[in-house]
């Protein structure tokens, strides 16, 4: 269907137009649907099918009708990144509207987004913590939205965020009227289990990765040595010679030496990992999406939320240990129908998560062979590179330095039993296949 086949408003289908948006999505096309019956939506969507403006859209429409029409909007998402971005699109879309959109998380100071809320915001976009401390301190006020939307469900759960979404469902569940909106990339039974407990008779959509990973993009495999994979990637570079690309490496460590090792064979470039100080990462992000970056180097906190039109190449310089990474990453190309490429090597180290990825897309990564054109020289083979600077990098406001150590700890802990129960997940997967 097209957008104007809907019953939206002048001002809505204005902000629609000048995004250039005609046709819906298949996930924005139900969404529609569900919340003009008047019900709520669960979803299984990935990124890149349209569903961030499927409920900003959604938001816009009831926010006009007269149940919601004194009421507010509340969006949970899991990273300041995400927040940011919904907030450019809603500020786009919404253009010829007269609600406000503001960002709230934590990795910052609460003066500047205390002043936002003074002045008044419709619609909140929040990570769980820094929204509950405004709460507490009674400058946010749960019984003020009628609508809530949680955007990647999944994923607040992976980063053990359940007791905070339980608190924040508990919080409205009592608001007149409220329409609950609920998308994740997959359907685990933590998001099953909220969506049946807090939720009241929600529109079901299934959006399928494997139709994201296989239909859409063009995906190669390289079977290469760990000591070889900087000389393929500088070959695959000079070969692709893409006018943007993003190389995911499954440690910030990895990331910081990959990006250095770049910039010393003549690919100015950018890295992005969890622990960066917030203004250097929003300003890393915010560069990317203008195209002033070409080529970003990160870790798996940039495979979700991160919108770059018309990103041409995606390199996983490590396979992914979770499957479902694999398509978050390479999901970065080939949005909104485009075409796009991407291209894995796989070594020794981590070459056991290949079968657990092609069994989740249900097909095989076509193999290349590397050839010896393919192997270029590695200028900064020499070198070995202090990782000091990444530690201090970015650090201009000096206020929020113990804050940032402690993300530092808490990032790394966390980093470290993500592997840990990724590896467990693969084992009992492979058991079972046995029996």
């Amino acid at each position: 269907m097209k957008f104007d086949d809907y019953a939206f408003s002048a001002e809505i289908k204005s902000g629609i137009q000048k995004a250039n948006f005609t046709e819906c999505t298949p996930v924005q096309e139900k969404t529609f649907n569900y919340v003009l019956e008047g019900r709520d939506v669960y979803a299984q969507s990935q990124t890149g099918t349209g569903k961030t403006a499927a409920f900003l859209i959604s938001i816009f429409h009831l926010l006009q009708t007269e149940k919601h029409l004194n009421s507010k909007a509340l969006i949970v998402v899991p990273t300041r990144e995400l927040a940011v971005q919904i907030k450019d699109e809603a500020d786009i879309l919404g253009q010829d509207l007269n609600f406000k959109a503001g960002c709230f998380y934590g990795g910052t100071s609460y003066k500047a987004q205390e002043s936002l809320l003074e002045n008044g915001v419709d619609i909140v976009i929040a990570t769980p913590g820094r929204l509950l401390d405004f709460s507490k301190q009674g400058k946010i006020k749960f019984s003020e939205f009628s609508i809530l939307v949680v955007d990647e469900a999944d994923r607040l759960f992976d980063m053990g965020f359940v007791d905070d979404i339980r608190k924040i469902f508990n919080a409205t569940k009592n608001v007149k009227d409220k329409v609950t909106l609920l998308f994740s990339a997959t359907m685990n039974p933590s998001v099953g289990n909220i969506s049946w407990e807090y939720m009241k008779n929600p529109g079901e959509i299934f959006i399928e990765a494997e139709q994201l990973t296989v239909e859409a993009i063009k995906q190669e495999l390289y079977h290469v040595g760990k000591d070889e994979k900087m000389s393929i990637l500088l070959g695959l570079l000079n070969r692709e010679n893409p006018d943007s690309a993003i190389i995911f490496t499954n440690t910030k460590h990895m990331a910081h030496e990959i990006s250095k090792r770049l910039d010393h064979n003549g690919y100015k470039n950018e890295y992005l990992m969890g622990d960066l100080p917030q203004k250097k990462r929003l300003s890393i992000v915010n560069s990317v999406k203008e195209g002033k970056v070409k080529f970003l180097v990160a870790t798996d906190v940039a495979a979700r939320g991160l919108h770059v039109d018309d990103l041409s190449l995606v390199i996983n310089y490590d396979l992914p240990l979770d499957s479902e990474n694999y398509v978050h990453r390479i999901g970065r190309t080939a949005r909104a129908g485009k075409n796009g490429k991407a291209i894995t090597l796989a070594c020794e180290n981590y070459v056991y998560s290949l079968s657990g990825i092609e069994d989740y897309i249900d097909s095989k990564i076509p193999v290349f062979p590397t050839t010896e054109d393919l192997f270029l020289e590695d200028t900064s083979s020499h070198l070995r590179f202090s990782l000091n600077e990444y530690k201090n990098r970015g650090k201009d406001n000096r206020n929020n330095d113990n804050r940032n150590r402690d993300n530092r700890n808490r990032d790394n802990k966390k980093e470290m039993l993500e592997t840990v129960i990724t590896l467990i997940k693969n084992v009992i997967m492979r058991l079972k296949k046995s029996d």
